[in-house]
């Protein structure tokens, strides 16, 4: 008596595409089971793909086929031997293995004689028919991806700071996710503006909502996305490539550019120690004062008093030096200081005065700055072009020319971010300023009554690098170049009052002076 096990598997996608069901697949092994007189052991569902044998359904079956059972079919059917596997080669091994277990495999709408050696070359195109088809799925698949990549097209999930979405006529693409967009946005300016360590950005990303990993912040910071790009990566003979996206950038191509170049910088270089965002709130300038003594960097700690539930605030050097302040004290000599850097009405006019007479200067030189930009693209352009004219003479190398073109193309690329970001015209720069100018005179209030946080940042912006205070004197340190023109302005006006000084043209050419020094600063930048 001939026993049989019906071995039926469909995976979701064939069932969708070729209309593969397990239902129909059972009718058909029944009734040819009725016809030929076999008697069915089981029935064994799958669904998985046919790619490998790794299968949960089939492993059980040969762990039961391997066990010496009494009970052991001499068949293993199945409709068609696609059903069984869509591999040539797994296929001729389990053909191997299912005979030392004394069980036949045998498709009922392909039936072949294995015993025959013929057989075993119609077997062959039976099984790779659905390997060719699977390999034609998967290259199709692949064109399919990179033809809709370099239309711009963003494929799969969408990065942090977008969310998938799907128009009206069934396409998908990628839209602002309008909180997230923020956070991204917040992330690259922090790099770019070089305060912190991207270690710490990161921390700080986090308790604003980014709950990834510090390898998924590496990504995004280096993604090209989020200038509105897409990159391609090399296929066959096809170079990686750049492309403009249909999504809308986060940022520009200037500012993620300007956050490649400092990242590059600081894997060469010994990253800066810069104090942390974070800090007692009674010592808000802790790492930020250089010890007097020593010229360590002094921190901050508090001791308890007679009283067990009071505690005394010091700023104390982190060497053996005998440098110590009263927090309290010199907190308050600091906020003093500040109060007197706010500049008065006269001095933030002159000041305005100043600023967009260095801002005119510029919009005059940014033509001539864009038109040098144009000629170098240009030229870049030619480079390329002439290297082409001689690989086709024979006279360059495939792999020199390859170099050529990527480095130019870059260089090129960057070339054309900085064109779209010269300014030759004043925008909005008169209510930027107004509000900036704003901000200086609320700079006194804006420290007094915000958090710790705050705080720090605004010393931080104040004096970008450590300064010498001993709460008795005005702090010694570079500070901001914007605070450098306030203090020279008003002390010239200070003077012109009090009639100390009757050369009015030497408060002017110290205005010159410093507006010139703003406007090299800015075109470095």
């Amino acid at each position: 008596m001939i026993t049989a096990d019906l071995y039926i598997r469909v995976s979701t996608d064939e069932q969708a595409d070729k209309g593969y069901s397990q239902r129909d697949q059972d009718e058909r092994l029944q009734r040819h089971c009725q016809q030929q007189g076999i008697i069915i052991r089981k029935i064994i569902y799958e669904d998985h793909s046919a790619k490998s044998f790794n299968r949960p359904e089939w492993k059980k079956m040969l762990t039961e086929y391997k066990g010496r059972s009494r009970s052991k079919p001499n068949l293993i059917l199945f409709t068609k031997w696609d059903r069984f596997s869509r591999k040539a080669a797994d296929a001729y091994a389990m053909i191997g293995l299912l005979n030392t277990y004394g069980v036949e495999p045998r498709a009922i709408e392909q039936p072949l004689d294995l015993s025959v050696p013929e057989s075993k070359v119609i077997l062959a195109i039976y099984l790779a028919t659905p390997e060719v088809e699977n390999d034609r799925r998967s290259l199709n698949v692949i064109s399919g991806m990179r033809r809709a990549r370099k239309e711009g097209r963003y494929m799969g999930v969408a990065p942090f700071g977008y969310k998938n979405r799907i128009t009206e006529n069934h396409e998908k693409y990628i839209a602002v996710h309008p909180e997230n967009a923020a956070l991204v946005r917040w992330v690259f300016e922090e790099i770019a503006a070089n305060r912190y360590n991207t270690h710490q950005i990161w921390r700080m990303a986090q308790k604003k909502g980014f709950k990834r990993s510090l390898s998924q912040f590496w990504r995004l910071i280096q993604n090209p996305v989020y200038m509105g790009k897409i990159f391609i990566h090399a296929f066959k003979n096809e170079e990686e490539m750049v492309v403009d996206g249909l999504h809308e950038p986060l940022i520009s191509e200037a500012l993620f550019y300007e956050v490649q170049d400092l990242l590059m910088d600081r894997s060469k270089t010994k990253p800066v120690k810069k104090a942390k965002v974070v800090s007692d709130k009674c010592l808000p300038l802790r790492n930020f004062l250089i010890c007097p003594d020593c010229g360590g960097m002094l921190t901050g700690s508090a001791s308890l008093g007679r009283q067990k539930d009071k505690s005394y605030h010091y700023y104390h050097c982190r060497n053996k030096c005998k440098a110590r302040f009263k927090a309290d004290e010199l907190n308050l000599a600091f906020e003093e200081h500040l109060r007197k850097l706010v500049p008065t009405p006269e001095t933030a006019n002159l000041f305005r005065q100043t600023v967009m007479s260095a801002v005119n200067g510029e919009v005059s030189g940014a033509k001539s700055i864009k038109s040098q930009l144009l000629d170098e693209i240009q030229y870049l352009t030619d480079k390329i072009a002439k290297a082409r004219d001689l690989l086709i003479a024979g006279d360059l190398e495939p792999e020199d020319f390859k170099a050529i073109k990527n480095d130019c193309g870059r260089k090129i690329v960057v070339l054309e971010a900085r064109v779209t970001e010269v300014q030759t015209s004043r925008g909005g720069i008169d209510k930027t300023l107004d509000q900036a100018l704003k901000n200086l005179t609320k700079l006194y209030f804006l420290y007094k009554h915000g958090s710790i946080i705050q705080k720090r940042r605004i010393i931080d912006w104040t004096y970008p690098e450590n300064m010498l205070f001993d709460g008795t004197n005005c702090p010694n340190g570079n500070s901001n170049p914007v605070i450098k023109l306030i203090s020279a302005l008003d002390a010239d006006l200070a003077e012109n009052k009090n009639g100390t000084s009757n050369q009015n043209d030497q408060m002017y050419r110290k205005v010159e002076v410093a507006r010139v020094e703003l406007a090299s600063k800015h075109n470095r930048r």
